[in-house]
C-alpha cells in the first residue's frame, strides 16, 4: 500500500472526533517506547485498530500504547499538533497515571483506557493531592486525561477539579507574581554577570544579552538567528501608526505565535550586533553551530548553573531576565513600580495600557498574562 493510502487510511472518523482530520505519518514512531507499526493495521481506520484490543484480553498497557501512537500528536483543544516535548511528557503521565493506580491508588486491577471511570480519576486526584502537587501540576494532568478521553470519542468525560474533590485553593493557578523573580531584585549586577558567563560561553553569554534587552524565553534566545530575525519594518505587517522603529525582531515564541520587537534603543541594537558578529553564517542560530538544538539547551543550563543562576543559588533563574525586562517596561510605561516590587495602584486607564504592552512584548495574547511578571 502507498504511503498516501496509509495515511489516509488513518484519518480521524467525524463520530469520533470533533478535530480536525489528522494524518500521524508513522503510528508508533513518535518516541523508542511506543510500538512499531503492526501490518494488521494497514488499511484500516483509528477505530478498527483498537478494536483489534478486545478490552479485558488485551493488557491495558498495550491498548494506551496503541492509545498513543494514534493521537499523541493532536492538541487537546485547538485543530493543530502539539510539539514533540508535549508529546513525550503526555505519554510518560499517562503510563505512569496508569502504573500509581495499582500502585499507588491500590486498585487490584488497571482498567483498560476505555474502561476508565470516575473512580480511578477521583482515587489518583487524592493521591495528588497527598503528595501536595501544585494546581498548575493538576491542571496538567487533568488535561492530559481529558486528550485521552478524547482519543476515545468521549468528549467531556473528564469533569473539572472540584468534581473530584479539590477546593478552590488546590487547583486554581495563581497567575499573578507573588514574588519579584527578576534579578535585580536578588542583587545581581546583570550586566557584569553576563559579562562573564560571555568570557566562558560567548554563545550563552550572547543568548543572556538577548535576554537582557528583549525579554527572549530561553528557546527563543538559544534559536534567535541574527541575521534572518531582523527585519525592515515594512516586513511587520504592523499599521504605520505603530512604528517605532526603522527595523524589528522577529520572534516566533509559544504557541507559533509571532511577535516583533523594534530596535529602538541601545541595548536592542547592541544585543543583535553582538549576536550576529558570533554567528558563522547569515542563516546561523544563536547555538553553538557544533552543537545540536536540545545540546545547546542543555549547555545553557549548565553555564547558569555553573555560575550560580539557580533558585537555590541566588533565588532567580535564567527565566528571571526575562522577568526583569517585563517589570522595567512597565515602569518606563506607567511611571511607576509594579505591584510585585512594592508599587502602589494606578488610574486603570494607565495601568491596563501599560500592561497591554508588557502582554504584547512578552509574546501573549492577553493582558492578564503581564500579571505573571508584574503581580
Amino acid at each position: 500500500m502507498s504511503d498516501a493510502n496509509s495515511r489516509n487510511s488513518l484519518r480521524h472518523s467525524s463520530q469520533t472526533s470533533r478535530r480536525r482530520i489528522q494524518e500521524p505519518g508513522s503510528p508508533g514512531r513518535l518516541s523508542s517506547q511506543q510500538p512499531i507499526r503492526r501490518q494488521n493495521w494497514a488499511g484500516k481506520s483509528p477505530k478498527e485498530i483498537l478494536a483489534l484490543y478486545t478490552p479485558g484480553k488485551a493488557s491495558p498497557f498495550k491498548v494506551l500504547e496503541v492509545l498513543i501512537a494514534l493521537f499523541n500528536t493532536l492538541h487537546t483543544a485547538l485543530e493543530k499538533t502539539v510539539s514533540h516535548k508535549t508529546r513525550h511528557e503526555r505519554a510518560q503521565f499517562l503510563r505512569r497515571f496508569f502504573r500509581d493506580l495499582h500502585v499507588k491508588a491500590k486498585f487490584k486491577t488497571v482498567p483498560d483506557p476505555r474502561n476508565l471511570g470516575h473512580k480511578h480519576i477521583r482515587a489518583m486526584v487524592q493521591v495528588w493531592r497527598q503528595e501536595q502537587l501544585a494546581p498548575a501540576t493538576i491542571q496538567t494532568y487533568l488535561s492530559f486525561l481529558r486528550g485521552l478521553a478524547m482519543w476515545m470519542g468521549k468528549h467531556g468525560f473528564v469533569r473539572g477539579p472540584d468534581f473530584y474533590g479539590l477546593t478552590l485553593e488546590e487547583y486554581e493557578r495563581h497567575e499573578y507574581a507573588q514574588r519579584d523573580k527578576g534579578w535585580a531584585a536578588h542583587g545581581i549586577d546583570i550586566d557584569a554577570l553576563i559579562a562573564k558567563v560571555s568570557e566562558y560561553d560567548c554563545y550563552v553569554g550572547a543568548s543572556l544579552q538577548l535576554s537582557a534587552a528583549m525579554g527572549l524565553r530561553r528557546k527563543e534566545s538559544v534559536q534567535f538567528r541574527p541575521f534572518q530575525s531582523v527585519v525592515p519594518f515594512e516586513e511587520t505587517g504592523l499599521p504605520l501608526e505603530k512604528k517605532e522603529a526603522d527595523r524589528y525582531v522577529r520572534i516566533k515564541g509559544k504557541g507559533g505565535r509571532v511577535r516583533h520587537i523594534p530596535l529602538d534603543r541601545p541595548a536592542r541594537v547592541a544585543a543583535v550586533e553582538t549576536a550576529q558578529q558570533l554567528v558563522s553564517s547569515q542563516d546561523a542560530h544563536m547555538g553553538n553551530p557544533n552543537r545540536s538544538l536540545k545540546q545547546n539547551m542543555r549547555r545553557y543550563d549548565y553555564v547558569l548553573t555553573k555560575f550560580g543562576i539557580t533558585f537555590r543559588d541566588k533565588g532567580v533563574t535564567g527565566h528571571g531576565l526575562r522577568h526583569e525586562v517585563m517589570i522595567g517596561y512597565f515602569g518606563e510605561l506607567s511611571g511607576a513600580l509594579p505591584p510585585v516590587r512594592g508599587g502602589g495602584p494606578l488610574p486603570s486607564d494607565v495601568n491596563r495600557a501599560a500592561r497591554l504592552t508588557v502582554s504584547e512584548l512578552a509574546g501573549h495574547s492577553r493582558i492578564r498574562a503581564a500579571g505573571a511578571y508584574l503581580g
